[in-house]
């Protein structure tokens, strides 16, 4: 049967749940404040990442909690202020990646992550969007013999029991793909399966896209008030009123505000990020390939607007205004292994990442509130976990029994 649901959040989860909904025959109103992919979703490092079945656990060994503590690092950074406001949902994200808990969340996680591709795929398809993937997978870089072994180890238990496919090079085989990159690493893993995308805006744009020629409406519009109407929804917007049958919060990192009115309290925090985009210094060189410096942590991309350099993770408020040092330190560190050369866009992007403390999103219904529905809390992986996202849930709106067990990623765990 029909129905009229409205889909708050067009990011690349809002918009691949509106997508799945409008295939179904449903009236689907997608909204949000800015043209969809504009957010979240437009600065990630734009890969769909099947390798990544192990959800980013929270530091715990000694070496590593003193080398972030002086706050230098690329890889993680913190404000007193954001930590402190963060302070139990972090602390329970502490606990959750202790060992014996974080071995029950991993194949949780990775039910989802095994599907990526595949749900991707049909979009991408329907989209006309293949010209902005690629599917030669990336490479994880390594300057230290211990490091990269250790990584080898846990590459090859998650290809026994995940079926995560790889390939291990040595610095030749390394510098025989990236022949640009600067002498002395050690070498890489070649995640083979993941595919990576020159422009991550203009897929979730593309999808938005076919999800209107399929029926779909788009409205751009600031959501003002949400609120029972008989047996449905009244969204209010500064544009217009619209009554659903249902209604799906898809609005990453802004979820919190509009679910704390509705007496929903759940422990959403962010990790927030920067990027910027930049010319070769040498105008002969270039990269074949994403790379990641795992032992820094940070990411250069060749997208179409120039290599953009992803740091990592900032906690820090949604809010708060950006420091720079974070992007600055990635810069010197990458310019270490890369000629990097000139900036290319006028200020760095800043986004947010809406994280849960047990690393998996909520994917089902809201606690309390009849005929509302949630698709929060992916942290790093929105842009690779959005299409399956939104296959499940429209089965479990359409009540059917979904492919995968939802039971760990319902809202009622906390």
């Amino acid at each position: 049967m029909s129905r009229e649901i409205v889909v708050l959040g067009a990011g690349m989860v809002g918009v691949s749940v509106a997508w799945h909904l409008v295939r179904q025959g449903h009236s689907v109103t997608l909204v949000d404040r800015r043209e969809p992919g504009r957010e979240t979703s437009f600065g990630n490092a734009g890969i769909i990442q099947r390798e990544s079945v192990r959800p980013y656990a929270f530091p715990r060994d000694l070496g590593t909690l003193l080398r972030v503590i002086p706050n230098r690092e690329v890889d993680i950074r913190y404000r007193p202020g954001g930590m402190f406001s963060a302070a139990s949902p972090l602390l329970q994200y502490w606990i959750n990646s202790g060992k014996s808990r974080y071995a029950k969340i991993v194949p949780q996680y990775a039910s989802l992550i095994m599907r990526c591709l595949d749900t991707h795929a049909p979009m991408i398809e329907a989209a006309g969007a293949d010209h902005l993937v690629r599917r030669d997978g990336w490479l994880e870089l390594y300057h230290t013999r211990k490091a990269f072994d250790e990584r080898i180890t846990e590459a090859h238990e998650n290809h026994d029991r995940y079926g995560v496919e790889f390939e291990v090079l040595d610095a030749a085989g390394l510098y025989a793909k990236e022949p640009h990159l600067k002498k002395g690493l050690e070498g890489a893993i070649h995640w083979t399966q993941p595919w990576t995308v020159a422009d991550p805006g203009a897929l979730v744009q593309a999808y938005a896209e076919n999800f209107q020629q399929q029926g779909g409406r788009f409205l751009k519009a600031e959501v003002q008030e949400v609120e029972k109407s008989g047996k449905g929804w009244k969204v209010t917007t500064d544009r217009e009123s619209l009554e659903a049958d249902q209604l799906v919060v898809a609005l990453g990192p802004w979820s919190d505000k509009l679910l704390s009115r509705q007496g929903i309290s759940l422990p959403l925090f962010v990790k927030r990020g920067y990027h910027m985009h930049y010319a070769s210094a040498d105008e002969n060189a270039h990269l074949n390939h994403w790379i990641m410096d795992a032992e820094t942590g940070f990411l250069l991309e060749p997208m179409r607007a120039g290599i953009r350099l992803t740091t990592g993770a900032e906690l820090a408020g949604l809010d708060a205004p950006p420091k720079f040092k974070q992007l600055k330190a990635a810069e010197r560190a990458a310019g270490k292994i890369y000629p990097l050369g000139e900036r290319r866009d006028p200020e760095a992007w800043k986004g947010a990442r809406p994280c849960l403390p047990d690393m998996k999103p909520i994917i089902g219904p809201a606690p309390g509130q009849d005929g509302m529905w949630l698709a929060i809390g992916h942290g790093h992986q929105g842009f690779t976990l959005g299409p399956v996202t939104g296959l499940l849930l429209s089965q479990m709106m359409a009540g059917e029994t979904p492919e995968v067990d939802m039971a760990p990623f319902s809202a009622t765990r906390f």
